[in-house]
């Protein structure tokens, strides 16, 4: 097989990842949900910050790599030419006020507070395009101030190391996260190029420390001119501070793939994976089966879904049974014009809960996006989002009633002033309707940004 049949699936790898059971970081907090299952080649940089003038929808990166179907902003990238050695910085400042800085029901607290996030990127190799060798790393803290209640200040770090390297007709992945993540305006990785709110943890509710550890390991492998293999290896760990309850998961999966045509490509395979989780909780294991498929409508229409059926079973000791759910992800990008950007996302997936003891639970979310340039130099943007969490018993007789429904919109202008500096300005509003009373709360925040590319 040649070389380029073997670039164009290798985008499948980072995809895989996508139907396994181990969770990702924006699956935890909502108004981040997960990026489709893209099988084009196209691919953003691996952080994007959200005052970035860039299309809004959802959130942040997959767990292996994320791929976007849209090229929104290519002055967001390093370089569009693979070079030995690449590098690019960024700054972003933002100016914002919240009106319920705790996302408390009662006794809200409003105040003032100032957002510093630099980034900076460096690699080897096709960095951008992610179609040949690379090596890149990423790295973006952020810095939050609160004028009057110092003891909100938080800061937090991404970092991000991945790499790719292609044979004949195997191609190999690897790719490391680090996310330590604080506060209530949870920042996550965003490789999609959009804007979205920012992230919050339902389960948890209002302050959320958690360090959080991603290890994924992928290949493809090209039997023929229109099938090939893919599958991997993930590990992931969610170390929550202040007493909550933490867990890890190591899944492997395996796919047959087949390339119907130049606009369709199709997959069936299946995982399976362990789940620990700590503080008198069962562990779990857990299998998927799931189909998928890529379809490129036209150049300006994309669609990317996987669907499936997750069994997973609690530890015999326990007494709370099985528990089969269906999962899946689902996106579409649509580019009717030149300057013009819309997104949708959804998925659904099973987490453990970080706050109550003997739960698991399914989260279902959908986010839309839409983007408009004027003038050539002023970008309006909208996202908005849903996301639904039923919470599942893992221990016989053990409460599992809570039920949340939580909603955002963001409507937001950008201005470019000049290739490299942009100002602008958004709106927030967030909020979480639960029959468990502490987990309400609604949220409005007023934001100033600009934001540097060197």
């Amino acid at each position: 097989m040649s070389y380029s049949i073997s670039a164009r699936v290798a985008i499948i790898a980072g995809a895989l990842a996508l139907a396994s059971g181990s969770a990702r970081a924006q699956d935890v907090y909502s108004g981040n949900s997960a990026a489709p299952i893209s099988l084009t080649r196209a691919e953003r940089p691996a952080f994007v910050d959200s005052a970035a003038p860039v299309a809004p929808g959802e959130g942040p990166y997959s767990k292996d790599d994320q791929r976007a179907s849209v090229e929104i902003n290519p002055g967001d990238e390093v370089s569009a030419v693979p070079k030995r050695f690449q590098y690019g910085f960024r700054l972003n400042l933002r100016g914002v006020y919240d009106d319920n800085i705790s996302l408390r029901q009662t006794n809200r607290v409003g105040d003032y507070y100032f957002a510093i996030e630099p980034g900076v990127t460096i690699g080897f190799g096709d960095i951008v395009g992610r179609d040949m060798n690379y090596i890149r790393l990423d790295y973006a803290p952020s810095i939050f101030l609160f004028a009057d209640n110092s003891n909100e200040d938080a800061i937090q770090h991404l970092v991000r190391l991945e790499a790719r390297y292609h044979f004949s007709r195997l191609t190999l992945g690897l790719s490391q996260d680090l996310q330590f993540l604080d506060g209530t305006n949870l920042n996550t990785a965003n490789a999609t190029g959009t804007n979205v709110a920012p992230g919050v943890n339902l389960d948890a509710g209002g302050n959320t420390a958690l360090n959080l550890y991603n290890t994924n390991a992928t290949f493809t492998y090209d039997l023929s001119g229109k099938t090939f293999l893919s599958g991997g290896l993930h590990f992931v760990d969610y170390d929550f501070q202040n007493g909550l309850i933490s867990s890890q998961a190591i899944s492997g999966d395996l796919y047959f793939n087949y390339i119907y045509s130049p606009k369709l490509t199709v997959g069936l395979g299946a995982s399976a994976g362990y789940n620990w989780v700590d503080s008198f909780n069962p562990n779990q294991t857990f299998e998927q089966i799931n189909v998928r498929a890529s379809y490129q409508v036209t150049g300006k229409i994309t669609l990317d879904a996987s669907a499936g059926v997750e069994f997973r079973q609690f530890e015999e000791n326990y007494g709370a049974g099985d528990n089969n759910t269906p999962v899946y992800e689902i996106g579409a990008a649509y580019q009717p014009f030149d300057g013009t950007a819309i997104t949708l996302r959804g998925t659904r997936r099973v987490l453990n809960s970080a706050v109550l003891v003997g739960n698991d639970y399914a989260a279902t979310n959908i986010t839309l996006g839409v983007r408009q340039r004027l003038l050539r130099r002023i970008y309006l943007g909208l996202a908005t989002g849903y996301e639904h969490s039923d919470y599942i018993s893992t221990i016989q007789f053990v409460d599992a009633s809570r039920r949340d429904n939580y909603f955002f919109v963001q409507p937001a202008v950008d201005v470019t002033i000049t290739p490299f500096w942009t100002v602008g300005a958004y709106y927030l509003h967030r909020e979480n309707k639960s029959n468990s009373g502490p987990f309400n709360f609604d949220d409005n925040q007023y934001g100033l940004r600009t934001s540097f590319t060197f």
